[in-house]
């Protein structure tokens, strides 16, 4: 649908000039609004989304010429808003909310990932496999014999028929002396051949490393799969993209970000490469949204408080001049992910073999609840916010542990400390989230019923476990603050099926919803978790999340009323236009804004992995680059 923008001469040129007279016409007087009042933008015949809990009905949004929001009204009370360069854009009937807030993601890992071939996270039989790997052999032949073939979205869950255990020879049969590795969608698993395995020094008297595993055949040799903290020991030896490559790719993949309507991030795993990589974007007016880096504390430093808290206060005096970069998180892993094959989710109860019975085995759990404690408290006292990566109930439980050790030793309950993922939330714990003023961050997009929450799932806990399963409802009834988040790239980035699905546990490609009449959120209630309560978790609701006088224009102009319209149609909204601070950085008319809004359509097809690791290997840790 094509939008009709009036542009008079301003610094918005960038908004495409056609016909709006209507309004201005409508306006009269107000065309001679004194300059001192007169908005920079006014965004007229609206559905407003202000996520406030004014009633008053809204239609249009006028923003002022410093980046914050002038006023939310009616058409008629905007009018006097509207001066001879006032830009002003016609909705019709689409809606104006606060950008998307993204509370946990890893955008510069997607731009690290798009430099690579990809199998997108496809089911497929060992040999129809290999010869899509020959096919990207040959597309890449000038690398033999030594260059790393490394290939993107491999599904750990997806060799045919099911169970299919993957094993280095499969690799080794392919026409090549290459190293090859398959980076799990899930960025949890990796799979290697015998020649990346040799380059490593990877044999079977080699030891897991901490957090990590090295998986071994009955023969006690390495299989080439390696689990979470055991994936740098190949990934190391990879080389680093070109330095400008990755830079333009992340632009592109910001702009990308943009055009899905996404104004704010958290991006959950920084370290040095991803901060220099912010730095060069923002030196080149690249960098689109507001960022919150969640710099990554690894499993060997949670051990010794004070050496994490001041490797964090380093890099935060390195990077914080960087435009747009708000420091204050820190990120740990507690444990993996809870599907076969890799089961390194930390339960309360043991996982369940195929036929049903108990094993010995509970996941694995990274950090000890004392440590977590003691860490949180560490930088908590210091005014630090922490973010856990929890997908079982035992991770899950050991983060609200460790929280609670921080509030008796500190007092603070006003830093939004938060626990992500939340696959499986013993109920017992449900409340404690409120009780401890702990965000709940959650992935709902993953909340249908497809392959990873039931074939390679339910056998394997069960149906009493299996029915907690992302607890969105439960928690919001316990008065838990609930947030959003994407986790891009384990999966496409489809940010508004991501918000239907909170709402019907189905999603555009479900094959059956996942405990709706148990756990789905209303349709406010989703979209305020991906607006205000991502900005709450952020420490940012006093500055963004809302739309409101004087907050700032962190904007999107949808093309269709999402409060309004059937639920499953939220999953194809179009964004129009997308502001962050009052500046225009996806125009749906523009060419690039075209260009940006094609490749997240052609991303839209993908599979539904789950929550993204870092492979921590080296200076582009989360994005796999060595």
């Amino acid at each position: 649908m094509s939008l009709p923008y009036v542009s008079a001469p301003s610094r918005r040129a960038v908004l495409a000039a056609a016909g709006a007279a209507g309004l201005v016409a409508a306006a009269g007087p107000a065309v001679a609004a004194s300059p001192r009042r007169s908005a920079a933008l006014v965004v007229h015949n609206a559905r407003v989304f202000t996520g406030t809990s004014h009633p008053a009905r809204a239609e249009a949004v006028a923003v002022g010429r410093d980046g914050r929001i002038l006023a939310v009204g009616t058409d008629a009370a905007l009018r006097r808003y509207i001066g001879r360069d006032t830009d002003v854009v016609d909705a019709r009937g689409g809606t104006v909310m606060s950008g998307i807030h993204d509370g946990h993601a890893h955008p510069m890992g997607a731009a690290g990932r798009s430099l690579r071939p990809s199998l997108g996270g496809a089911e497929q039989t060992v040999e129809d496999l290999q010869k899509t790997l020959t096919e990207f052999l040959k597309d890449s032949a000038d690398q033999e014999p030594d260059g790393w073939l490394v290939v993107e979205d491999w599904n750990p869950v997806g060799l045919l028929p099911h169970g299919t255990v993957p094993h280095h020879s499969m690799l080794d049969a392919l026409p090549t002396r290459r190293p090859i590795v398959l980076s799990g969608g899930d960025g949890h698993n990796l799979w290697a051949n015998q020649r990346a395995l040799d380059i490593a020094k990877i044999t079977a008297s080699t030891p897991d490393p901490v957090g990590g595993k090295i998986v071994k055949g009955a023969d006690g040799k390495p299989t080439g799969v390696l689990k979470d903290d055991a994936q740098p020991l190949v990934m190391r030896h990879v080389p680093e993209p070109d330095e400008t490559q990755l830079t333009d790719a992340a632009a592109k993949i910001l702009a990308e970000a943009a055009a899905s309507g996404i104004t704010t991030f958290m991006e959950a795993v920084v370290g040095q490469g991803e901060l220099e990589l912010y730095r060069r974007l923002a030196a080149s007016d690249r960098l689109l949204q507001r960022f919150v880096p969640a710099l990554r504390i690894d499993t060997d430093q949670t051990k010794d408080p004070a050496a994490a808290l001041a490797y964090a206060k380093k890099l935060r005096a390195e990077f914080k001049d960087v435009r747009k970069l708000r420091f204050g998180t820190v990120k740990v892993f507690l444990d993996g992910v809870i599907e076969y094959p890799a089961q390194t989710a930390a339960l309360l109860k043991p996982y369940l073999d195929k036929e049903g019975r108990p094993t010995d085995n509970r996941g694995d759990l990274y950090v000890s609840a004392a440590d977590y404690g003691r860490l949180s408290a560490a930088f908590n006292a210091e005014g630090w916010q922490m973010h856990a990566h929890a997908i079982g109930d035992r991770a899950v439980r050991t983060s609200l542990d460790g929280y609670a050790y921080a509030l008796r030793r500190t007092g603070r309950r006003d830093l939004r400390n938060t626990t992500a993922h939340l696959q499986l939330v013993d109920p017992a714990d449900l409340s404690r989230f409120a009780e401890l003023g702990v965000v709940a961050c959650m992935q709902l997009q993953w909340a249908s019923r497809n392959t990873w929450t039931m074939d390679a799932l339910l056998p394997y806990i069960g149906a009493e476990r299996h029915r907690w399963q992302y607890p969105a409802r439960s928690l919001q009834k316990r008065r838990a603050a609930l947030s959003g988040g994407s986790d891009w790239p384990v999966d496409p980035l489809q940010v508004w099926n991501q918000v239907r699905t909170a709402i019907d546990r189905e999603g555009f490609d479900g094959e059956g919803d996942l405990y709706r009449a148990e756990e789905a959120l209303s349709r406010t209630s989703s979209l305020l978790m991906h607006t205000s309560g991502t900005a709450r978790q952020l420490r940012m609701e006093h500055v963004t999340g809302t739309v409101e006088r004087g907050k700032a224009a962190d904007l999107v102009l949808l093309d269709r009323d999402v409060t309004r319209c059937p639920v499953a149609d939220i999953s194809s909204v179009d964004v129009r236009l997308t502001l962050v601070g009052g500046t225009v950085v996806h125009d749906a008319e523009s060419s690039a804004g075209r260009a940006a809004a094609a490749r997240v359509t052609r991303a839209a097809a993908g599979p539904r992995p789950t929550a993204y690791a870092s492979v921590h290997g080296g200076r582009h840790a989360s994005c796999g680059c060595g």
